[in-house]
């Protein structure tokens, strides 16, 4: 009856208004209910799928752990937590506390890191709170202020049950204006490795302990005996000083038991620091170095550290393995530098430190390996490779981690290092917080291992960074430290890992090469750099053969061409293009001190005449082993020697210069070029040519008949002369006898006169009673011969200087 009474176009009844109303509200009370309840008691998956602003609730306040003692907790043990609370917000929070929550045990590896990520609180994931007395009260917490807080809990509070990885969250709970009630405004999240009694088996952990650093030496060396070598800058000096990286890595490293992996070219520096030596300076001037007593000290500590511990020698300088096999191996004679490199690597570790390192071992960048990077890894001998896991990656679907030897064919062990524990320190470590949980995290992998296969021992190695910084050292020591002193895992060498029985489920395939990382590959060092390194070693070779003490050049630029192709380069490709062309520059300073003196044109005028070249060695060691050759452009013209060239060997003491003078004969008039070539014996052009103009004025046949027939017309004149003085002697004779005994007075006066006719080809005595020897002051006769040539030097030619003859 009601229905009908409500037609269209017309208003409900009051009555039917109120039975609608509330048959509204009965039916929504269930829902309002659920919507009443749902945020007070969420699951897990809503917490996961909450909005951004729900999830930024929790992350109000930032909670920093700064420390966590004991590590690893036993029984009876009390763990002490401390850090700091900063309230991040806009608003300030009363009622606030700082209290620990503690979760059930974590399942895998995978977990751990899950939760390490893990950002927000999230109800029923994170644990109740251990409240009581166990928290510590904080009245407000204004807003951009932080609070320290020290929070102790007796491990039993903790209900820590079975063995295994619990998650600890320190979490600070309280209400703001705009939320009046209590509620988690952050937390932090760490774990607690719990193993209270021994494991049988422990886990056999090899820490691999890297003392590398960049390049510091350059190929110069002092000219004096000693040979005082140039260091680019003092950093070294920095990081062996106290305090230092270096001096960091060796003062914590000599209390834990670790394998040392030792870059020589690291000893190599620090001994050459040890004695005199230079620094260069930005313009090109050097300063001598003073920090002696500082490479000493570490150098002597090191010695001592390493006595009874196993050394894995890298290859000198530690050349880029991956960027050998991926750019270097299609540039010849690269792969000689890194066999040049392995065999330099053993007698330097045991000049300084005196003791015999292994090296049989290889380590790419990062442990990233393809069948390339293998390959050139053992082609100078050894035959072990340093991988690790994140390269080569489990596909067997194994339930636990494997031993780290893997045999992957040839005779190769791949040695694969665990990616979680080896990249566990990489970051910024000066932050308490960020070490803290880095230790945690690391112990409750390393204690997960052990769990996964409780029965079955295995041999996990762990390779860190190549150059941990002070403050990662300092974390890796005290990470290092606990799980020695813990109860799962047992220190072992790097070469008792390398033996050990390898798991026949691990994966021993060898990824290919597009599975390298192409992060990595950005990184290596272009062909054009070996063929820089090859340019250089090119020119050593030719320069060494002429020296009469190679080993003085030999060595440091051999060292420095190690160095050129060095790991520690990656991500600076600018700087070590600029190493490389130093070392180039160098050498052909030192190349051009062996040289020809330019010479001028010259002159010859003559069949045949001497050419002196003059070769300068500006060394200080002498050069031998040179052939100067002296070439004529038009050997018709003119011939050196015999033919169209002539050679000479050269010896040249240092410092000193050598004139060698070559034969030649002129064929016919006109100039000719001719070039002087040093060569080494071996017929390798040594040095730039010179080259010099020689004009030939030669006396040729037509004007020889024209000088014969002078001189036999002034042969013919003097016999009519003579004929001629002859008769005028006969004729005065005949007018003497004629004239008689009146002409007496006449005659007495001509026999004291001289006939000027006669004195020119007089031969009868003095002329002016001077004792001089007939003709000694004569002036020369036109037809005298004149020299051809300016006397015979040694010194370089000067303008229009005339060849000797």
């Amino acid at each position: 009856m009601a229905e009908a009474a409500d037609f269209q176009g017309m208003s409900p009844s009051p009555a039917r208004r109120w039975l609608k109303r509330t048959g509204a509200l009965l039916a929504g009370a269930p829902l309002l209910a659920g919507l009443l309840q749902l945020p007070a008691v969420p699951s897990a998956y809503a917490a996961e799928k909450a909005s951004p602003a729900d999830a930024s609730v929790s992350r109000t306040v930032d909670v920093s752990l700064d420390s966590l003692s004991p590590s690893v907790p036993t029984d009876g043990d009390t763990v002490t937590v401390s850090g700091t609370v900063t309230n991040n917000g806009k608003q300030t929070i009363t009622g606030a506390h700082v209290g620990l929550r503690v979760n059930s045990p974590l399942s895998d590896r995978t977990a751990i890191t899950d939760a390490a990520e893990r950002t927000g609180y999230q109800p029923g994931v994170d644990g109740a709170e251990i409240g009581g007395k166990y928290v510590e009260k904080f009245p407000q917490l204004a807003a951009g202020v932080s609070q320290h807080f020290n929070l102790s809990v007796p491990v039993k509070e903790l209900d820590l049950g079975s063995d295994g990885v619990y998650q600890l969250g320190v979490s600070l709970s309280g209400q703001t204006a705009a939320q009046p009630w209590d509620q988690v405004l952050g937390i932090q999240r760490t774990f607690l490795p719990w193993q209270p009694d021994g494991a049988d088996p422990k886990t056999k952990t090899t820490y691999l302990w890297p003392l590398i650093s960049t390049v510091h030496q350059t190929a110069e060396t002092g000219s004096n005996e000693q040979q005082t070598p140039v260091f680019r800058n003092d950093d070294l000096a920095k990081e062996i000083s106290p305090g230092g990286r270096l001096d960091q890595l060796l003062s914590l490293g000599k209390d834990l038991d670790v394998t040392w992996v030792i870059d020589p070219d690291l000893l190599a520096s620090v001994d050459a620091m040890a004695g005199s030596y230079s620094i260069q300076n930005g313009n090109g001037s050097k300063t001598a170095g003073k920090n002696q007593a500082v490479a000493k000290q570490w150098l002597a500590e090191l010695e001592k550290t390493v006595e009874d511990k196993e050394i894995v020698a890298l290859p000198f300088a530690d050349p880029d393995l991956a960027s050998l096999a991926h750019d270097g191996k299609n540039v010849t004679g690269s792969l000689s530098h890194l066999k040049d490199a392995t065999d330099v690597a053993s007698s330097t570790v045991e000049t300084v430190l005196h003791v015999k390192p292994s090296t049989d071992f290889a380590w790419p960048a990062d442990g990233a390996i393809d069948p390339s990077i293998v390959k050139v890894a053992t082609s100078a001998g050894a035959d072990k490779v340093i991988a690790r896991s994140n390269s080569l990656k489990e596909t067997g679907g194994l339930s636990y981690t494997p031993s780290a030897a893997r045999p992957v064919g040839g005779g190769t062990t791949a040695v694969v290092a665990d990616a979680p524990l080896s990249t566990a320190f990489q970051g910024d470590m000066t932050k308490a917080d960020t070490s803290t949980l880095a230790v945690q995290q690391f112990l409750a992998q390393s204690l997960m291992i052990n769990l996964q296969e409780p029965d079955k021992q295995r041999s996990i190695v762990v390779a860190p960074q190549r150059m941990p910084s002070a403050s990662q050292a300092q974390t890796m020591a005290q990470a290092l430290t606990a799980l020695q002193e813990g109860n799962w895992a047992q220190s072992q060498d790097l070469s008792a890992a390398a033996k050990a029985k390898p798991d026949p489920g691990a994966t021993t395939r060898i990824p290919s090469a597009s599975a390298y990382p192409s992060s990595l590959r950005k990184q290596e060092l272009p062909q054009s750099a070996f063929e820089k390194v090859e340019a250089i070693q090119s020119k050593l070779d030719n320069f060494k053969v002429i020296l009469s003490a190679p080993p003085r050049v030999v060595t440091p630029f051999g060292r420095a061409i190690d160095r050129g192709i060095s790991a520690s380069w990656r991500g600076r490709a600018t700087e070590a293009e600029a190493f490389r062309e130093e070392v180039e520059s160098y050498l052909d300073v030192l190349t051009e001190q062996v040289k020809l003196i330019e010479k001028s044109d010259a002159n010859l005028s003559g069949r045949s005449a001497t050419i002196p070249v003059t070769v300068q060695n500006n060394l200080l060691q002498g050069v031998d082993h040179l052939v100067l050759r002296l070439k004529s452009s038009n050997p018709t013209r003119l011939k050196i020697g015999d033919g169209p060239y002539d050679e000479k060997p050269i010896a040249v003491a240092g410092g000193h210069s050598q004139s060698v003078k070559f034969t030649t004969s002129a064929n016919a008039n006109g100039p000719v070029t001719v070039i002087a070539q040093l060569y080494t014996e071996d017929g390798q052009a040594y040095g730039p040519e010179v080259t010099f103009d020689v004009k030939v004025t030669e006396v040729t046949p037509t004007v020889m008949l024209v000088i014969a027939g002078g001189v036999l017309l002034l042969v013919l004149a003097g016999f009519r002369m003579y004929t001629q003085r002859k008769r005028a002697a006969t004729r005065r004779t005949a007018e003497e006898q004629d004239a008689g005994p009146g002409d007496e007075g006449l005659n007495e006066d001509a026999e004291g006169t001289v006939d000027t006719e006669n004195t020119e080809g007089s031969t009868d005595g003095p002329r002016d009673g001077s004792g001089t020897e007939p003709g000694a002051d004569d002036p020369e006769h036109p037809s005298d011969p004149t020299p051809d040539t300016a006397p015979e030097s040694a010194d370089p030619s000067g303008t229009g200087e005339r060849v000797d003859r």
